[in-house]
């Protein structure tokens, strides 16, 4: 007998088990707190256990339901992080995903996989507006946005060969902590970060933007890219698009958004986010607004041979000698990862199972819920409005959840 063999009765034991922990878990959502009453001390003498030589079989089953009260449910009432709420249908797409255990990294690896991740790319980009965008699936926006930079680095400053070399990077006083840190990582120099102050709405001040360009190039630094945000963490602000987008062309420099939160709001409110298809690389997170179960990040990028400059290095063992445009792909010529999960079928699934109309005004309920809160801090006389909320979804009747 193989030592870990499991058979076919064991294991469709341990499905109908773990399917009534889940489904017992999702119908539970709405009467579970916010946050978990727990502590560092109660978790660790729940769970941190020797690995014990034998094994515990199907008990092991018995934990997820102490597990399940010491962590943070995905509902509505929590709203300490950018989190989506991780859909069914995606979760579920997640397990089958395990199952098949797809190695997403060529063509050759796993067809469907591939086949369905660059379907499901071209899906996000026309529905933000940026129909022919290339791109990949990666486990968040701060992986999206060291891609997006490594590729801004190698096409403005390459550094591949010989190293890197410092290069000036501007974002908002508002930009998300993992650009200065992708920008260390690159050898760019988190020096090298230019912040640049902001208007009375926290979006970056153009005017500041032009001036640190000017004053960088007459000093002998070399100015490489340009992040706007769309979405900040802090205050949700949105850079103005279309003029950092004339700027960096004029200026020759990159242009990246960083729109982990935001950008998927373009499903129900495109208009306000004009000059988004303007960008040289995108990210955007669907484990935010696309409520998927984490993790689930997204880089897009205009130009696949620009995207393929940081990251195309072969050995031997992966060679393709398929000359099949499409079953020569591989997503490792393009993208930091070699092993790669199956993220792509949780969205294909989901997307599909619910329908475009669906998630436009599941968005749409959501800025509108965001409009109530706004106006109703401003009517009440103890409470300020800290942040402008940009985004106005077209009006619809919210119905009342009691």
């Amino acid at each position: 007998m193989r030592a870990l063999g499991t058979s076919d009765r064991e294991v469709a034991a341990l499905m109908t088990e773990a399917t009534k922990l889940a489904a017992d878990y999702w119908a539970s959502l709405e009467e579970r707190p916010s946050y978990p009453s727990t502590s560092g001390t109660e978790t660790a003498r729940l769970f941190d256990r020797p690995w014990s030589d034998e094994g515990r079989g199907s008990e092991v089953l018995n934990d997820v339901r102490a597990i399940a009260e010491h962590v943070r449910p995905c509902t509505g009432r929590f709203f300490g992080y950018v989190a989506g709420s991780g859909e069914p249908v995606g979760a579920i797409g997640d397990f089958l995903a395990s199952v098949l255990n797809q190695n997403s990294t060529s063509w050759r690896s796993a067809p469907a996989a591939v086949t369905i991740e660059r379907a499901v790319i071209g899906w996000l980009a026309e529905a933000v507006g940026c129909s022919g965008f290339a791109g990949s699936l990666c486990g968040g926006g701060s992986m999206a946005n060291l891609m997006a930079l490594a590729i801004a680095r190698e096409n403005m400053l390459p550094a591949n060969e010989d190293g890197a070399r410092p290069g000036v990077v501007y974002a908002s006083e508002q930009v998300h902590m993992s650009i200065p840190k992708a920008i260390a990582l690159l050898g760019l120099g988190r020096s090298n970060l230019r912040v640049i102050p902001v208007d009375e709405d926290f979006r970056l001040r153009t005017d500041a933007l032009e001036a640190a360009i000017a004053s960088d190039r007459k000093s002998g630094k070399t100015p490489v890219a340009i992040v706007a945000s769309v979405g900040t963490v802090a205050t949700g602000a949105i850079d103005p698009l279309r003029e950092i987008a004339k700027i960096a062309e004029t200026e020759g420099l990159w242009l990246h958004v960083d729109g982990a939160f935001g950008v998927l709001a373009a499903l129900a409110a495109l208009e306000k986010l004009e000059g988004l298809n303007l960008a040289d690389t995108i990210s955007l997170d669907a484990h935010k607004w696309l409520y998927q179960p984490i993790d689930c990040g997204c880089l897009l990028y205009r130009d696949r041979d620009a995207a393929r400059k940081p990251f195309s290095h072969s050995g031997d063992y992966v060679r393709i000698f398929n000359h099949d445009p499409g079953e020569a792909f591989a997503f490792f010529e393009e993208s930091i990862e070699l092993s790669r999960r199956f993220r792509a079928l949780k969205l294909w699934m989901s997307l599909q199972y619910h329908g475009r109309k669906a998630y436009r005004e599941a968005i749409s309920h959501d800025l509108q819920h965001a409009q109530l809160l706004a106006d109703a801090i401003k009517s009440h006389p103890e409470l300020e409005l800290l942040a402008p909320v940009p985004l106005r979804a077209r009006p619809r009747t919210i119905e009342s959840s009691d």
